[in-house]
């Protein structure tokens, strides 16, 4: 395949640290290990020093409510308009909102293919909006509906989201790709007695970790009910992650009286995270809002045993390899107590095993199939 411009639009951009900011900068960098040109555009965010990559920012305004995410203001310069956006091969949407209609603008304007990768249930975030909860998530349903109608392809990392989209009512062609992560990385990390002392347990004290953003569709809150309901009270879990709900998450476990067993850690690097999942006992994984969950593929690929909420994605996503159970404190601990010490090595190599199909070279080839299949139909220019 020739070298090709690739266009992102994305609303939700460094510095925000979550799963689709690390899902677009994975498939960005993929992209360009294969010699294509990415150029992302997304809001400005005052005081944020730029990260590496081909990145235009378009001026943003604040949100009326307390979230790190901006309002973009859909103005491009003329030089980024003639000398960028209309030589694109591609244009790949990661949000429905500014950027996004943005997109469709220019993909229906210069005549080019629009992919939009659907990462987020809309509806889930209802409780952000102070309005009535059925009507923005009816809202939020139709967003999406409109907006996947408007691409010429849609990519879902799950089956599960594929038969969801269909629901809403989207007739757009969907193609499943699971979002890939670095194997070898996450491959690489190992159980220290250093690193978990850092999560806070001792000795052979059982040691659960979650990485999520802190926030009302985490579930998190679950997690702490469940180390509260614990038989072994020795039993300790490590929360790694920011987000707007820390400071009642830690008042929860307070008021639970298990603060001493709650550690968060906030954001931490993601170079420190293999070492992270490798010395847990079990990564906890509490959210059914997910639409794939890559945090699910790290700790695969960490040889880190999961017990996870049930889901119809989660199970796609992990198969046999997890302890699945209800939404409910009371069954979460019962499966963290049924838990009989550090993994054995051959566990390990079996979860390993099973994360191969999260490759970040997978998901490239198989977008570029994608990108390549749109360009084909596109008809003649002149």
């Amino acid at each position: 395949m020739n070298p090709l411009r690739v266009g992102f639009f994305t609303e939700c951009y460094r510095p925000i640290v979550n799963g689709v900011v690390a899902s677009v900068d994975a498939l960005a960098d993929g992209l360009r290990e294969r010699h294509h040109e990415v150029y992302c555009f997304a809001p400005k965010v005052p005081g944020y020093a730029e990260g590496p990559g081909a990145i235009f920012r378009m001026p943003s305004l604040p949100l009326p409510t307390k979230t790190p995410y901006r309002l973009t203001l859909p103005f491009v310069s003329r030089r980024n308009l003639n000398g960028i956006i209309k030589r694109l091969s591609i244009i790949h949407a990661h949000s429905p909102f500014v950027t996004g209609w943005m997109s469709v603008r220019y993909a229906r304007r210069f005549e080019i293919p629009l992919v939009y990768t659907y990462h987020t249930q809309l509806e889930q975030y209802a409780h952000y909006v102070p309005f009535d909860a059925r009507t923005t998530q009816k809202a939020a349903a139709s967003i999406t509906r409109l907006y996947a109608n408007a691409a010429d392809a849609v990519v879902v990392p799950t089956g599960a989201m594929a038969d969801r989209l269909r629901e809403l009512g989207v007739v757009s062609r969907i193609e499943v790709v699971p979002t890939g992560i670095d194997l070898d990385l996450f491959a690489a990390g190992s159980r220290r007695t250093e690193v978990r002392g850092a999560l806070g347990a001792a000795g052979n004290e059982r040691l659960a970790l979650t990485v999520l953003r802190l926030a009302k569709e985490k579930n998190i809150e679950l997690l702490i009910a469940a180390i509260a309901a614990t038989k072994d009270r020795a039993t300790r879990i490590a929360i790694v992650g920011g987000g707007p709900d820390r400071g009642s998450l830690e008042a929860h476990a307070r008021k639970l009286g298990v603060a001493e067993r709650v550690r968060f850690l906030g954001e931490v690097e993601r170079t420190r995270l293999p070492d992270m999942y490798a010395s847990a006992d079990v990564f906890v994984f509490p959210s059914v809002t997910e639409t794939q969950g890559i945090v699910l593929a790290e700790a695969l690929a960490a040889g880190c045993p999961i017990i996870a909420v049930d889901a119809p994605q989660t199970r796609e996503v992990l198969g046999a390899q997890a302890i699945y159970v209800a939404n409910d404190g009371g069954a979460l601990a019962s499966a963290l107590d049924d838990l009989q010490g550090a993994p054995a090595t051959g566990h390990r190599l079996a979860l390993k095993d099973a994360a191969r199909r999260f490759s970040i070279d997978l998901q490239i080839e198989r977008i570029l199939s994608l990108y390549g299949d749109l360009l084909e139909r596109q008809p003649a220019t002149i």
